[in-house]
């Protein structure tokens, strides 16, 4: 009998479960917490880190048309007055005379009404989402810089830099991963929206009048990473931004958007750039951020595409989409079911007991496929509820080493996940056969 499954979780299920598993817990936790800021644990570090190499393979290294960098996050601070951040990074903000909490005004179905209490709202006014701080000993203006709101512009302040040092042609892209900040007005739906969080994003620079055309490229080669790493495609679906949704550098922009727990949001902006942030700082630093096309012999400043993933939303998407409940014969088991490349743990290796016989040798097995694959050792109760224990945090793989194993056949047991279906496998022949099974759930790293 094929067990039952019900994919769609809640919130609170999801938030739960990544607090128990050591996906993600409360920052500051045992001080009270800080508003909407996490920190991720030892298989949340694992689960983002895969996400985030999976994107640069496919972004980077699997291409001969895109390189990395890595940017400061505290730059000049006439960076983001060239780029426009200083002036026009901004959300309405709305006050509640009566309970004093703040709102995003865009945010809100009744601009006028407090959504708490009802009381009739002040007037909107600008607020700029950057962080401030203060660079050297003295707090002044002199010293006054921000947090970066973005990757972005570390990598068009560089272009000239990669361009002499890599001498890469048109159409051609850098790419970078990092941490950025903003000061959100309203923040929440656990770590969807929070004031620090991680981008991987990429500008890809064309010549003008190719922009439409690499536009609807990368809306497709994002739209396809995202479902072959395992995302039902039902769950995924592209929007169009209205002009008035337009931030001020974009003449374009489109939303993969992601069915989360509470709805759909969010997940990945394309964006149409155009010149608009090289043409900026090369008129405020006085350097010609400009491209020389050798085959007409001129130079121009080329037009930008921008795929901009939050890894934080990435994770909680992957989450989201994985997380499923079985009713089996016997009970009803919760699983992640990560993509092999992106699970935290690619293969557990589970000894039947702690028993004297088979613990030299499970160890040897999990020393042998710990140099290959990610790899955990699990012996802490029974066979039964470490099986449950790996299917919960997503593990691909168990490999049991039983009594036989060590005194006749020299075997082990392979289960899968998600078929719960076991083999038997010769140790020696133990890697090759894993590498096989993980190809058959969809690994292409094998």
């Amino acid at each position: 009998m094929e067990p039952s499954s019900e994919k769609k979780v809640t919130l609170p299920k999801l938030v739960s479960l990544s607090k128990r598993r050591g996906f993600v817990f409360p920052a500051s936790e045992i001080y009270g917490g800080i508003g909407s800021t996490w920190d991720y644990g030892p298989l949340g570090v694992e689960l983002k880190r895969n996400i985030k190499d999976a994107w640069w393979r496919s972004v980077v290294t699997q291409r001969d048309d895109v390189v990395g960098l890595d940017s400061a996050i505290i730059q000049s601070p006439r960076v983001w007055e060239a780029s426009g951040h200083a002036e026009v990074f901004t959300d309405p903000l709305v006050e509640c005379p009566e309970c004093r909490k703040r709102f995003r005004a865009d945010h809100l179905e009744d601009q006028l009404r407090c959504p708490d209490d009802g009381s009739t709202l002040g007037d909107p006014r600008q607020f700029n989402l950057m962080f401030k701080t203060f660079s050297g000993p003295v707090e002044d203006s002199a010293n006054q810089v921000w947090l970066r709101p973005e990757t972005a512009q570390g990598i068009f302040i560089n272009f000239e830099n990669v361009l002499n040092s890599t001498r890469m042609k048109l159409p051609f892209g850098i790419a970078q991963i990092g941490k950025s900040f903003r000061n959100e007005i309203t923040t929440g739906n656990f770590i969807f929206r929070t004031r620090e969080f991680e981008q991987a994003e990429m500008e890809f620079f064309v010549k003008p009048g190719q922009d439409e055309e690499w536009f609807n490229y990368w809306i497709n080669q994002r739209m396809d990473w995202f479902i072959k790493l395992g995302i039902d495609s039902s769950h995924l679906r592209i929007r169009k931004h209205e002009d008035a949704e337009l931030s001020h550098y974009s003449r374009g922009t489109s939303d993969i958007e992601f069915d989360f727990p509470w709805g759909v949001g969010e997940l990945e902006g394309i964006a149409r750039r155009s010149d608009f942030d090289l043409a900026s700082h090369s008129q405020s630093s006085g350097t010609k951020l400009e491209y020389f096309d050798q085959d007409t012999g001129t130079s121009y400043y080329p037009w930008v595409i921008e795929p901009a993933l939050g890894v934080d939303r990435a994770a909680l998407a992957f989450m989201s989409d994985a997380y499923t409940e079985e009713n089996t014969e016997k009970d009803q088991r919760v699983l992640f079911k990560f993509h092999p490349d992106i699970a935290p743990v690619q293969i557990a290796v589970l000894p039947l007991s702690r028993n004297e016989k088979l613990v030299p040798t499970a160890r040897g097995v999990f020393n042998e496929i710990r140099s290959v694959f990610p790899a955990q050792y699990d012996d802490a109760q029974s066979i039964g509820r470490r099986y449950r224990r790996q299917d919960e945090i997503g593990t691909p793989l168990c490999i049991t080493i039983d009594f036989e194993t060590v005194e006749s056949d020299k075997a082990v047991t392979i289960r899968n996940r998600d078929t719960m279906q076991q083999s038997r496998t010769l140790i020696k022949d133990l890697i090759p056969e894993i590498k096989d099974h993980l190809s058959s759930m969809g690994s292409t790293r094998c």
